[in-house]
């Protein structure tokens, strides 16, 4: 039986107590290794559940490289790394194909896979790379494929890609092209950690405090647990709701708020809609729930967007935060009635 067939088969209560019982494990386990953090590693979940990429923007030191390696451990996937460059090519990320001797001394080409034929691929300052290297990363992205000469090579699943970026202020950086932007799902920002976070992060690394995250899901359950996220009901008002937030975002359109016209330049795309929508239903489920609530929409509008809105000049010159935008947008376009 597949697995759609399998789920149509349970009750939607049924569903949603498994799926709250598996990421209760989930996050349990994580918490064992990563301190604090708790929003930053609830909202990478999420993206997961949604089959998605998100982009980290935050300090070194945060602990975004064991966070993976956590969840790899813990969801049972392969797990790499790549540390990005201004010298990097996308050989370096896909592969390349190297000449081989058989035994008969012939030559023959060989495909030698690069580290993004994993589960899950940390992308270590995304934005130190070259466009031209940006380029190799934006297809494995949006095609789940890469592509080497004439042939086209489709990546295991599940497939995410996990990057982080350094602010744009500090030299040796590239932005990323709006099209590559767009296939993240959530912009995330990591905040440094409390003193009391502090405290237990230097007791567990100066004393030798050795935690390690076991396997609480297999891969197959988690692409079990994402097309339960497709069955999330949605009310009609609820979708619309979402859209009119998406439209809000453009200075030409009737939604759009004084602080959009004034400052934004291109607003979001319609898979910023998608993202909204998607990320909603797992927001719902893990909250036990089998339809959306315009609070979920809420809660998801701001990690969609806030990367997918361009200042234009005046915003960029007075540095304003697109997350200002967003709340006043939340705030002044009229809530879903269900």
């Amino acid at each position: 039986m597949s697995t759609d067939a399998a789920s149509r088969n349970k009750s939607p209560e049924a569903i949603v107590e498994r799926f709250q019982n598996d990421m209760k494990r989930v996050r349990d386990e994580i918490g064992k290794v990563i301190v604090g953090q708790q929003d930053v590693v609830f909202n990478v979940l999420t993206c997961i559940m949604a089959d998605g990429h998100v982009l980290l923007e935050g300090a070194p030191g945060l602990g975004k490289t064991v966070l993976v390696q956590t969840i790899s451990n813990v969801m049972d996937l392969d797990f790499k790394r790549v540390q990005f460059t201004p010298d990097l090519q996308p050989t370096d990320i896909i592969g390349t194909r190297l000449a081989e001797q058989d035994e008969k001394g012939r030559l023959r080409f060989e495909f030698q896979r690069g580290p993004i034929f994993a589960n899950l691929v940390l992308a270590d300052e995304i934005n130190r790379a070259t466009p031209k290297t940006q380029s190799a990363m934006l297809e494995a992205m949006a095609e789940r494929a890469v592509t080497v000469g004439d042939r086209t090579m489709k990546l295991d699943r599940p497939f995410f890609v996990l990057a982080t970026q350094n602010p744009l202020e500090q030299e040796g950086t590239y932005p990323l092209p709006e099209a590559q932007l767009d296939r993240f799902l959530y912009k995330l920002i990591v905040g440094f950690p409390t003193l009391d976070e502090l405290d237990t992060i230097m007791d567990r690394t100066t004393k030798g405090f050795d935690a390690k995250a076991e396997k609480v899901i297999t891969r197959e359950r988690l692409l079990e647990m994402r097309d339960e996220v497709r069955q999330v009901e949605i009310a009609k008002p609820v979708q619309r709701y979402a859209l009119r937030i998406l439209r809000a975002t453009h200075p030409t359109m009737e939604e759009s708020t004084p602080m959009v016209r004034q400052f934004v330049r291109n607003g979001g795309s319609p898979r910023g809609a998608q993202t909204i929508l998607l990320t909603a239903k797992v927001r719902a489920i893990m909250d036990g729930r089998y339809h959306v609530s315009p609070d979920d929409v809420r809660q998801a509008a701001v990690p969609s967007l806030r990367h997918r809105m361009i200042l234009n000049f005046e915003g960029e010159a007075e540095g304003i935060d697109p997350d200002d935008i967003l709340a006043e947008i939340i705030k002044k376009v009229p809530a879903a009635k269900v």
